[in-house]
């Protein structure tokens, strides 16, 4: 999934799958879920979950 206007890249469960050497979702989508992943069409994804090291931070201020 390499498209720029996706958020995929800043995900959390997007990581790097060394055996296949592509980057991947950790997430265990259903067939149609894949397919929309695959196809680049997972648009307002319900798995999303920013990589915000700091979230816990800012909410406990």
């Amino acid at each position: 999934m390499s498209s720029s206007d996706s958020k995929c890249e800043n995900c959390r469960h997007f990581g790097y799958d060394e055996y296949f050497e592509v980057y991947v979702c950790d997430v265990d989508l259903d067939e149609d879920e894949t397919e929309k992943f695959m196809t680049d069409t997972f648009k307002d994804c319900p798995y999303y979950d920013p990589d915000d090291d700091y979230k816990i931070v800012r909410h406990q201020a």
